[in-house]
């Protein structure tokens, strides 16, 4: 009777009543379509955190920050290397020039200096959310000094990282507004010097509040940051985010999911709870198969980002890859080596394996 108050299921079609009956009692919590649960707003509200909107324009150069880069004897320094995405640290194969490293943000050049060339651009919020996380010592982390917010617009939690901040004027537990100035742009972490400083800005997925007892397995150093330590965080395209806001105020995260190719797949067995699935309950295909299914397949892109979760048939003890992207070079150069193989052959490397059990929370 009280579900029947909350959700009117008695005016629900029979297939979204037995969805939701069917989500409460495997998970303890109803899966909806994100038609359903994203409010009006949204990412309608996405703003850029400081004043270089260069990402727009025909000239990309003035947005990304470059790297240093090496190549076979050559030096240079490319904007691209500010990108999302497999961005730096070239090899040369049978197959041509690949690039193997990924860059999970993007850093943002600023637009105003000082005349000892010291950047002077504000950092903001980049929508309405609350702050959930600061770190003050530079010397923590490769991140330097940066700040944590929490945004839900109604698909889940989302968290945008703002990095290598010289200065933050923000608080745990603060919350803000969507262009709140939260910090100053600088050059605090590893590898940066005032000449290349920037922002590295991403919007991430959370992926386990036990993330302590995953890392105390794995890892003898101490964890500095919690639950937003960069391993806990998977980071989405945020600068393909931003066009396709750009072309559609109202596009939301399952239908801008819906939109990235998957590289691989992986099977794993029914955890008790998934956490995944309950943040992002969108994430879920075929739910009305998910009773009495032994199994979970989840699609991921090459960037480790999960596009989907569905049933499956298969009896399994360990996860394993079900499905890869045919490739001619080894697939741990395009998946951030958490799988290997070529071809149409891989398996989960050990790195993979970790990132499986810290996301289904198998450990």
């Amino acid at each position: 009777m009280v579900i029947r108050d909350l959700f009117g299921i008695s005016t629900m079609p029979a297939c979204l009543r037995f969805l939701l009956v069917s989500s409460f009692l495997l998970f303890g919590f109803p899966i909806f379509s994100s038609a359903q649960s994203t409010p009006v707003g949204g990412l309608k509200n996405l703003r850029l955190p400081t004043d270089n909107d260069a990402i727009f324009s025909n000239d990309p150069s003035k947005f990304y920050m470059y790297t240093y880069r090496t190549f076979e004897g050559k030096s240079s320094r490319p904007w691209s290397g500010g990108q999302y995405g497999f961005t730096r640290n070239q090899k040369r194969t049978d197959r041509g020039i690949i690039f193997t490293k990924f860059h999970e943000g993007v850093d943002i050049r600023p637009v105003k200096r000082d005349k000892s060339d010291n950047p002077l651009d504000d950092v903001r919020s980049i929508l309405d959310g609350t702050v959930v996380y600061v770190n003050d010592n530079s010397s923590a982390s490769s991140y330097g000094k940066y700040i944590v917010i929490h945004h839900d617009w109604g698909e889940g939690p989302f968290f945008s990282l703002y990095a290598h901040l010289m200065s933050t004027s923000a608080k745990s537990g603060q919350r803000v507004k969507v262009g709140t100035t939260i910090g100053r742009l600088g050059y605090t972490g590893a590898g940066i010097n005032r000449e290349r400083a920037h922002l590295h800005l991403e919007l991430a997925m959370l992926m386990s509040d036990r993330f302590q007892s995953w890392y105390g397995r794995h890892f003898t150093s101490k964890n500095h940051h919690g639950i937003y330590n960069g391993f806990n965080l998977i980071g989405i395209d945020v600068a393909r985010l931003y066009h396709a806001q750009r072309a559609d105020p109202n596009i939301t995260m399952a239908g801008f999911f819906s939109k990235k190719q998957p590289y691989y797949k992986v099977t794993v067995k029914k955890p008790a709870q998934f956490e995944l699935l309950r943040r992002y309950p969108w994430l879920g295909r075929e739910m009305d198969k998910a009773p009495g299914a032994p199994s979970w397949e989840i699609t991921f892109a090459g960037t480790g980002v999960p596009l989907a979760v569905e049933p499956s048939t298969k009896p399994i003890s360990y996860p394993a890859v079900t499905w890869v992207k045919p490739a001619n070079t080894n697939h741990s150069f395009h998946t951030i080596s958490r799988i290997t193989g070529t071809g149409s052959t891989a398996k989960l490397s050990a790195s993979g394996s970790r990132f499986i059990q810290l996301l289904t929370g198998a450990f």
